[in-house]
């Protein structure tokens, strides 16, 4: 094939398919401040902090959460173990030996909860975290207008396109502006405030936790304080930029009469990801270090850097889906209106960018990686500890970095999986008498990797296996070998030798997981499909980053021997996908957890062309679980469909996951869906939901799984016409292209790495050569 030179008239039709005066605007937005910080506030984030904005006239108010505030770990008890007990492997020796007889009950169940579990619930039901702890709120920062009356002209703007969010509104014949920004390359949040007419403001901070008397210098606010539980040090410091007169009386800050006021806010603690004291952070150097970082810059200047940066990300990928107009409508109404049954596409391409905006906002190089309420947190007890569930949560919290076209947003997850290996390690060792290392279904940012929470429940020692097909992935879409050696498949490597040491050989032959337990569903389990595939994936991964390593060592023979008799998946009595060995799997069951298709998709030992019957069972399964479930169940749910080929049936789930909910309760059987400033609802909040959301559109719209680039394998017949750009695909590649009435218009491939391409387009296919940095451009016939 030939490289074709194509002109400025195609590069244009490929980057949009609508024109530039009806470019739709990707904007949040409402004509009300919000009340509720779950369900209204609007999130913005520099990475290392997380803010929930209200956009309140007479007062505003800001929550903020530094990622590393946590409550727990080894200063909470001196005798706080990392959630590991003395030789608790011998119980498991225990459970083998009742599961072969058939006699493990409840019983046994219950002896093995009290020797590992270390989560207990209090009179009323609530759970108590204790030493584990949970990752904290630092406070909230308001801002006071003195002498604001009956506010009119309202309006409250979040700008995806340039990360900025603007409320504006007029009062007494005064007119206000407001700006907020989030800043990753200085390490500051923020705030511009200005009027038309000079008014006096009062600041202050508000915290859960344990103050000093904050102090003013030049115009700096100094708080410093500490966490009550395990008495981690923090700071807090506001940089005020204005032309008004600055004074702090009785812990407040007062500004007197200023047409603009500029907050500069940072904070940082004294935690350090370090096993196995998690301490050592220099908190008041680093802030002293992030203010000098700014000493001499303008609010403009940060401001131009902050755009430049956010804009070098987001930029990458453009999404276009055909359809009215809708823009001028408040995003809560819009999006009320779109699920009651007005067609509103592009608020599905708002969707898909604002979990692309998240991801920037929450997780960049140097910073910790997403939790389940990303960075935007604001309780002492949230949700499930707001930590970093590693049973389906984490992992999803990151499916759309590297297809979206944000690969350095994944890198956080993989330094802190570092963190995790020797912790992990401990835990393998204590807790199965085996090598490698394991984390289980909570994880804190104090190395806590085992069992925990109650037996079978925090039963998941199948985490780290699931996390290392992200270090896998990220290697398959960046081509970058570096990072395979010297971090992806060292942690890969160290995770697999768990499984080679687990699994043990049922009556069958078969290598199983035993005992093994699918996540959050049924009972203790002579074999979990879920823990088969997942080891399936991590050696068969191991085995071909060996082989792009030029690594030939036992390691990889025995990776390779023990992956070819793991038990594979099986179809049981009513056509459905096995969850488990035993076929007891039950038709009339709509868990929201489908983990026995994690082959299907994060995986792909399961696939339409290579492995029919397999995938007719797990559609079986998919049909028979429903369409119902959680946020992130609805989200997965999305990706399934998306692999079986099924647009509508995705675009279905798509629709249900943008469900609109005020319900910010916990409980799961209702309120799933998503909140009107678009986070998702779990319920409550739970970030995951969004990336999955995003992940599965992309899957919608390019796979590229099988070693081949398919275009358009599960577009819904929703979306007629439109465009998307900066897409990325395995091997090295970028992904633009066009499509109408449903079909293929055109395809644009930019070769990365100059590997040899296949792109597929329903029965067409086509092999090629690319060189790198070259682009190739197709017709819908596959041809030039």
């Amino acid at each position: 094939m030939k490289k074709i030179i194509y002109s400025l008239l195609v590069l244009c039709c490929l980057s949009c398919s609508v024109s530039q005066q009806d470019k739709r605007e990707l904007k949040l937005w409402y004509d009300q401040p919000a009340q509720n910080w779950m369900t209204e506030g609007l999130p913005m984030g520099n990475a290392y902090m997380g803010i929930m904005i209200f956009g309140q006239p007479e007062e505003e108010h800001i929550q903020f959460t530094e990622e590393s505030l946590w409550a727990g770990g080894p200063r909470a008890n001196k005798e706080y173990n990392y959630g590991n007990r003395n030789e608790s492997y011998k119980q498991i020796e225990k459970i083998r030996a009742l599961l072969k007889k058939g006699e493990f009950n409840k019983a046994h169940r219950l002896a093995y909860d009290k020797l590992t579990g270390i989560f207990h619930k209090s009179e009323n039901g609530t759970p108590e975290f204790g030493d584990y702890g949970a990752q904290q709120t630092m406070g909230d920062l308001f801002v006071k207008v003195d002498g604001m009356s009956e506010v009119s002209n309202y309006h409250r703007e979040l700008n995806l396109e340039n990360a900025t969010m603007n409320v504006t509104f007029d009062s007494k014949n005064n007119s206000f502006k407001r700006k907020y920004y989030a800043s990753y390359p200085k390490h500051v949040l923020v705030y511009e405030f200005t009027a038309e007419k000079p008014v006096d403001y009062t600041l202050r901070l508000e915290t859960p936790h344990l103050l000093e008397t904050p102090s003013l210098n030049e115009n700096v606010v100094a708080v410093d304080g500490k966490l009550e539980n395990n008495g981690l040090a923090f700071g807090i410091r506001l940089k005020l930029d204005t032309d008004g007169k600055v004074a702090l009386k009785n812990n407040k800050v007062t500004v007197e009469n200023a047409s603009r006021l500029v907050v500069f806010h940072t904070a940082a603690t004294e935690y350090k990801n370090e096993y196995p004291k998690y301490i050592g952070n220099d908190y008041k150097t680093e802030l002293t270090s992030i203010l000098k970082g700014i000493q001499n810059k303008t609010e403009a200047e940060i401001y131009a850097e902050h755009v430049q940066d956010y804009q070098g990300l987001f930029g990458r990928v453009n999404l276009e889906l055909e359809g009215p107009n809708r823009d001028s409508i408040p995003t809560k109404r819009r999006h009320k209106e779109y699920y009651a049954g007005t067609f509103d596409p592009a608020f599905e391409a708002l969707y898909f960018q604002y979990n692309r905006y998240l991801m920037i906002s929450g997780s960049r190089p140097g910073s910790m990686p997403l939790t389940l309420q990303g960075k935007w947190n604001n309780s002492t007890n949230p949700p499930w500890a707001c930590d970093y569930h590693m049973n389906i949560n984490q992992q999803m919290l990151y499916w759309p970095a590297e297809v979206t076209n944000l690969s350095e947003c994944h890198q956080p997850l993989f330094d802190y999986m570092e963190s995790l290996v020797e912790p992990g390690k401990v835990s393998a060792k204590e807790h199965f008498n085996v090598r490698g290392w394991i984390v289980n279904t909570m994880n804190n940012a104090y190395g806590f990797t085992a069992p925990g929470w109650g037996f079978p429940w925090g039963f998941f020692p199948g985490g780290a296996a699931w996390l290392c097909q992200h270090a896998w992935e990220h290697f398959a879409f960046t081509q970058d070998e570096k990072f395979l050696r010297n971090q992806g498949y060292p942690l890969m490597r160290e995770a697999a030798k768990f499984w080679i040491d687990y699994l043990v050989k049922d009556e069958k032959g078969y290598l199983v997981s035993f005992p093994s337990y699918s996540p959050e569903h049924g009972g203790i389990s002579t074999g979990a499909a879920m823990d088969h595939q997942m080891a399936w994936d991590l050696l068969n991964n191991c085995v071909k980053a060996a082989k792009v390593l030029g690594i030939d060592d036992e390691f990889t023979k025995n990776a390779e021997t023990v992956r070819d008799q793991i038990c594979p998946p099986m179809i049981g009595k009513w056509g459905q996908l096995q969850e488990w060995k035993e076929d007891v799997d039950d038709p009339n069951n709509k868990h929201r957890h489908v983990s026995h298709l994690f082959a299907l998709f994060p995986g792909n030992q399961i696939s339409v062309l290579e492995t029919p019957d397999l995938a007719d069972a797990a559609k079986v399964s998919l049909l028979a679980r429903g369409d119902g479930g959680t946020g992130w169940s609805r989200a997965w749910k999305i990706a399934f469909w998306a692999r079986l080929k099924d647009g509508d049936h995705a675009y279905k789930m798509l629709h249900e996951l943008l469900k609109p909910t005020d319900y910010s309760g916990v409980e799961m059987k209702v309120g799933s869906g998503t909140y009107g400033n678009l986070l998702c609802s779990h319920p409550p909040f739970q970030l995951d939901g969004n990336m999955g959301g995003t992940a599965g559109i992309a899957e919608m719209l390019v796979q590229s799984h099988a070693n081949t680039i398919e275009i358009l394998p599960a577009l819904p017949s929703t979306w007629k016409k439109g465009s998307v750009s900066g897409l990325k695909a395995r091997n090295g590649f970028i992904v633009d292209l066009k499509w109408a009435e449903g079909k293929l218009s055109t395809v644009k491939i930019t070769s990365e790495k100059g590997n040899k391409c296949a792109i597929k387009y329903g029965e067409k296919k086509v092999v090629f050569e690319t060189q790198s940095g070259e682009a190739y451009v197709l017709n819908g016939e596959l041809s030039k």
